[in-house]
């Protein structure tokens, strides 16, 4: 393969192909079906398929057939089929959903307001992931434009990763024939620890998301009147909250959401301290003087990647404060998100959950706990040699840096149904999500020279499957 002419390709591709579609993309409000319950009446979704299936036809190499899957009442899936001439069967991984807006984003950025600024493309679902099928594309296309010889491979894009990919499962049964027995999965919808080099994950956690709802009146009541003798349903909620987990420490308290971590990912992440240092805490946008939970830097990683943590991302029944009456209100309703270590069963652990949220409530309180399937987490089999090589002389070659790999505290539920389903695939999991990319929050953005340079990489692996 010719290195520079493959670095000059997918930099005029990029250019002239996919960053322009990524602005026609981010301005579309496609958000998951979790945060659009009226995402088929609304059109977003049909928007971004009629687009990429556009895009798509247009770079359509020959020997490729485009598929598109659309079940009744299930979001869309996308499929793109190139033959392959030597043998082999890989599988591309991407989603085109979305997150929801969320609140913070600076002057003149917005998350349908694509914004091109210092090599940086701004807005919501460029990084996270939308550009994962033109960048896979892009690829393929310049490895094939080299007249270099690649194995069959199976783009998948799913329209509900966002929601834990509940339509997913049922695509996988469906398409299972097509799908075949994949034995290298590549994911871009993951993270790097810096813009200098190529990073993969090797493990990423699970997720259990469910509401807590405590009710105590029938109706708001002057607090005045009511408050002490009325037990405020925002108490009973963070005593429930506290079976949970230690307010001190923030340590989860229920033990059948803690794993051992391996040995093998311990030593893996101080590697990966040893090469960010202090950049493992500085990538967050703290506040003020604001300090992490723990001043270890190699335990810091561990607690967002190897352990169970709860956030409280959402709540009902607060009004905003300007709005605020004395009154004691009937209800709080809380959205929590609990992250569960790889190797827990996530059933069990909603079960746990579920049962020390609603078992023996405080006052007799009404407590209403609506839970969403829960995704499990997902650890990386053993590398084969001849990938490991592929990786390191990727980086090498690109970035000029010898790669490295992580552990991600986030949730991609493909990965754990693939892991399931093909113990014996390889998996290459990397993505753009790197300092300050701020997937779901406000700014995100795509490192456009980051983005191609991986993008190359992805193409050098391919050419190197054996």
């Amino acid at each position: 393969m010719n290195n520079k002419l493959l670095i000059d390709q997918v930099g005029v591709f990029w250019e002239k192909h996919i960053i322009p579609t990524l602005f026609e993309y981010i301005k579309i409000p496609n958000k998951s079906p979790s945060f659009d319950v009226n995402w088929k009446q609304n059109g977003h979704m049909d928007k971004v398929l009629h687009m990429a299936k556009k895009w798509a036809e247009e770079h359509l190499p020959k020997n490729a057939e485009l598929i598109i899957k659309e079940s009744p009442e299930k979001t869309p899936l996308l499929l793109i089929d190139i033959a392959g001439t030597k043998d082999g069967n890989i599988l591309m991984y991407g989603h085109l959903d979305k997150q929801p807006e969320m609140e913070g984003w600076n002057n003149g950025l917005g998350p349908w307001d694509p914004v091109l600024k210092d090599g940086k493309l701004y807005g919501r679902g460029g990084a996270d992931d939308g550009y994962a099928l033109f960048a896979s594309m892009c690829a393929i296309k310049a490895l094939l434009n080299q007249g270099l010889n690649t194995p069959r491979i199976l783009i998948l894009i799913e329209f509900s990763e966002e929601s834990g990919s509940p339509d997913l499962p049922h695509y996988i049964e469906l398409c299972s024939d097509l799908i075949g027995k994949p034995e290298l999965v590549i994911c871009l919808d993951s993270g790097a620890g810096d813009y200098k080099r190529f990073w993969t994950t090797t493990s990423l956690r699970g997720l259990i998301g469910c509401s807590l709802e405590v009710g105590v009146l029938k109706e708001g009541v002057h607090s005045g009147g009511a408050s002490g003798h009325v037990p405020s349903s925002f108490r009973i909620a963070r005593l429930l909250l506290s079976r949970l987990e230690d307010e001190r420490s923030g340590e989860i308290k229920l033990n059948e959401l803690h794993t051992t971590i391996p040995d093998y990912r311990v030593s893996e992440t101080e590697r990966f301290v040893d090469i960010l240092g202090r950049e493992v805490v500085d990538e967050f946008p703290w506040k003020d003087d604001m300090e992490p939970s723990t001043d270890d830097l190699v335990e810091g990683v561990l607690r967002r990647t190897w352990r169970p943590a709860l956030s409280v991302v959402g709540a009902n029944g607060l009004p905003p404060s300007e709005n605020a009456g004395n009154v004691l209100r009937p209800y709080t309703k809380l959205q929590l998100s609990i992250r569960i270590p790889p190797m827990v069963d996530q059933d069990l652990a909603q079960e746990v959950v579920v049962r020390a949220l609603s078992k023996n409530v405080p006052h007799k309180a009404t407590v209403v706990v609506e839970c969403e399937e829960a995704a499990s987490g997902w650890s990386a089999p053993e590398t084969s040699a001849w990938l490991v090589k592929a990786i390191n002389k990727a980086s090498l070659d690109y970035f000029e840096e010898q790669d490295c790999s992580m552990s991600e505290g986030g949730t991609i539920p493909f990965m754990a149904m693939l892991g399931e389903r093909f113990p014996d695939a390889q998996f290459v999991i990397t993505g753009v999500l790197g300092p300050g990319s701020n997937a779901h929050g406000p700014n995100e953005f795509l490192h456009i020279p980051y983005a191609k340079k991986l993008t190359c990489c992805i193409a050098s692996i391919i050419n190197d499957f054996q």
